[in-house]
């Protein structure tokens, strides 16, 4: 018996826009990463999407609405992939230091280097650095929640928590800045780990091992 062919599906064109906006932001990213802000263009974006300027025009009219679009749709992937990840671990692995270090292996690397050329960027242009500061508050709150989400201590005092993450994200910025001037990375291993032996004393109920 012959097999009948099944015809291709045709996709809708809501998710057409939307596989071309992943193209669009995903070029943003290789561009900022790999030429910085002063040579990330649209022109370079739409080449590298292998979109028409028009549709680049369409969903991001301006250079700051697609690099804005870009970083904040970066950080949520690397968020996602990271909760992913933490849930898949043992109940007894989910541990504050073992969180430290998924972080710092997995979502400060391309992520940061892209964040810190638009941070760098927004000194310098008031419209621009108004609207990072708005993505940052964003960014914050949804990762907060997270935390909170996954550590009983930090969820009982909500400052507590804002005050936990603010140093725990200040502490992976510059171990982020370190590797990109090239510290040795046993150094900044060694930061790290003393950062989690300080620190392991304020959640006594998730403490687990770093390994």
């Amino acid at each position: 018996m012959t097999a009948t062919a099944v015809p291709p599906t045709r996709r809708s064109q809501a998710e057409r826009s939307a596989a071309t906006q992943t193209r669009l932001l995903d070029a943003t990213i290789e561009c900022l990463v790999e030429r910085g802000w002063s040579g990330t263009s649209t022109t370079e974006v739409v080449r590298r999407a292998g979109v028409s300027r028009g549709a680049q025009v369409h969903h991001y009219p301006t250079k700051n609405d697609l690099v804005l679009a870009a970083v904040e749709h970066l950080l949520e992937r690397r968020k996602d992939e990271f909760q992913a990840t933490f849930e898949e671990l043992p109940p007894q692995q989910r541990s504050p230091a073992v969180a430290m270090r998924l972080l710092y292996e997995n979502c400060f690397r391309r992520s940061f280097e892209a964040w810190l050329e638009l941070a760098i960027a927004a000194r310098h242009d008031a419209a621009l650095h108004t609207r990072f500061v708005e993505l940052e508050s964003r960014f914050f709150e949804s990762a907060l929640a997270t935390f909170q989400s996954f550590f009983p201590d930090a969820q009982a005092d909500a400052s507590f928590a804002r005050l936990a993450l603010r140093l725990a994200l200040g502490l992976l910025d510059g171990l982020a800045i370190g590797r990109l001037i090239d510290v040795d990375d046993g150094e900044l291993d060694a930061v790290l780990d003393a950062f989690n032996t300080i620190t392991s004393p304020y959640f006594p109920q998730s403490r687990g091992d770093a390994s």
